[in-house]
């Protein structure tokens, strides 16, 4: 055994490299055990939000709506374009250095904060008077002690039974991040986060994209208000969305995949694509951790067994992330990181999944945070809503996007916000303040009465809270 560590973090993405450098914030000595490589067989910390999530994802979104913007807006503006034309290797060499940069980013952090960084697979090998003996499988071989350890591993595409990713015709968030050239028709199953953000960039560069969802219904997650207008903008756009879909079969050829469904009226239809991304959630990664060396417990879905606090069955080993119940966001790992850090330090470590916000990157984007309407429906709360659209907000018309909402719900008695959800420019950013609010618990009423800059985009949400009681300004 190498060396001794109070902590030893295995898994090197948003959740776990937080919480190593949180816990050596804390004065304790930390280890980070991480196997993402670089394309030359380095190190490529920042898990799969960095490497082909979160982070190359809006690179490209952010690359194909430049794209789509000269091709179609800005004549609007007086800027003429001519000869258009698209170089991807280029975006996707932009891509890639954004990765990199983040990677880079990480080890930087780690030195900074005196973290040690073993570059391999970490696995249980034993439990011991002094904690656990932890095995790195890297280009060397290692085994390190560990007091605590926290379990940061993440998750995994789910594959499509029968259709197995080979990232080349059949692709997972991975490979639908790498496509080399537009293909000219390209199929996406489910309509999730993943599906509709990737299906958004290759559209809007060109391909012909047919999505297919097994919801009888659009993002059956979101408020259904603002889900229907998403639906709405995502169809005028060109982006084919069926519900209600059942695959049947889907078969790769040597250039091309056809895939066999049932639409909602019971039709059996054939589809052939250049390529597919499969986008029906993902799974727990438990692979190689060897949780069963030490009696590590998972649930029945696979997920490492936690209770509220992040803590396994196992004394001193701790769970956070992808890997355990919850949502699977990235934000919510490190929320979880920070807090499971300040834990094992004997502090008290917050994680208020009520006010966790999420964010749909397309165009227009998609956020929320707290309750939707149709939950406090079945809930039986009784409750007030206030909506705004862009379309009566100044800086969306000089922007040009006047798509989308803002949506408040507000307690009828008592006017406590319990959830704001917005489609529309920029709603990753004007969630935030929801967010605030509702952590603060404050009332739709305690929005409407804030001075809100003018113009802003903000000035929406201010509108939005004025709208719960009825006396909008502007609208």
């Amino acid at each position: 055994m190498s060396k001794n560590f109070d902590v030893v973090v295995i898994g090197g993405g948003p959740g776990g490299y937080v919480a190593a450098i949180r816990a050596a914030q804390l004065g304790f000595s930390v280890a980070c055990i991480d196997e993402w490589k670089d394309g030359k067989g380095g190190p490529a910390l920042g898990g799969t939000c960095t490497n082909i999530g979160c982070i190359p994802s809006k690179a490209l979104l952010q690359s194909s709506e430049h794209y789509e913007h000269a091709g179609h807006t800005f004549a609007e503006h007086g800027i003429d374009v001519k000869g258009l034309s698209l170089n991807l290797d280029q975006m996707q060499k932009r891509k890639a250095n954004i990765v990199k940069q983040n990677n880079d980013g990480v080890l930087y952090l780690f030195k900074k904060n005196k973290v040690s960084f073993f570059h391999g697979r970490g696995s249980f090998a034993a439990a011991d008077a002094n904690g656990y003996q932890i095995k790195v499988t890297g280009a060397a071989e290692d085994t390190i002690g560990a007091k605590h350890v926290i379990v940061a591993t993440g998750s995994n595409a789910r594959p499509l039974p029968g259709a197995d990713f080979d990232e080349k015709l059949i692709l997972s968030n991975d490979g639908a991040l790498a496509v080399g050239a537009v293909p000219k028709k390209l199929g996406v199953i489910g309509a999730g986060v993943i599906g509709l953000e990737m299906g958004s960039v290759w559209r809007r560069l060109g391909a012909d994209v047919i999505v297919l969802e097994a919801l009888p219904v659009f993002l059956g997650a979101v408020d259904q208000q603002i889900a229907k207008e998403a639906h709405k903008l995502f169809t005028k756009q060109g982006l084919a969305i069926s519900l209600g879909v059942k695959i049947n079969a889907v078969t790769a050829g040597k250039k091309d995949v056809t895939v066999e469904y049932t639409d909602d009226k019971g039709t059996a239809q054939t589809a052939v694509f250049d390529k597919l991304i499969v986008s029906i959630g993902r799974v727990p990664n438990t692979i190689g951790l060897s949780g069963e060396a030490v009696g590590l417990k998972l649930d029945e879905r696979g997920f490492v067994a936690v209770d509220a606090d992040c803590k396994t069955n196992l004394p001193n080993v701790w769970a956070i992330g992808d890997v355990v119940r919850g949502p699977m966001l990235a934000h919510k790992a490190e929320e979880e990181g920070v807090a499971v850090a300040e834990r094992i330090a004997g502090q008290h470590g917050h994680v208020n999944f009520n006010t966790i916000p999420w964010v749909i990157y397309t165009s227009p984007e998609i956020s929320w945070v707290g309750q939707t309407e149709q939950q406090l429906k079945e809930q039986g709360v009784a409750y007030k809503v206030g909506t705004f659209p862009f379309m009566a907000n100044g800086r969306a018309r000089a922007l040009g996007d006047t798509s989308g909402m803002v949506k408040f719900l507000a307690d009828a008695n008592s006017d406590e916000i319990l959830g704001v959800h917005i489609v529309g420019p920029m709603a990753s950013e004007l969630i935030a303040e929801a967010v605030v609010a509702m952590e603060f618990r404050a009332s739709s009423e305690d929005i409407a009465r804030i001075c809100h800059a003018h113009p802003s985009l903000s000035e929406a949400t201010k509108e939005a809270a004025l709208a719960v009681d009825k006396r909008s300004l502007n609208f």
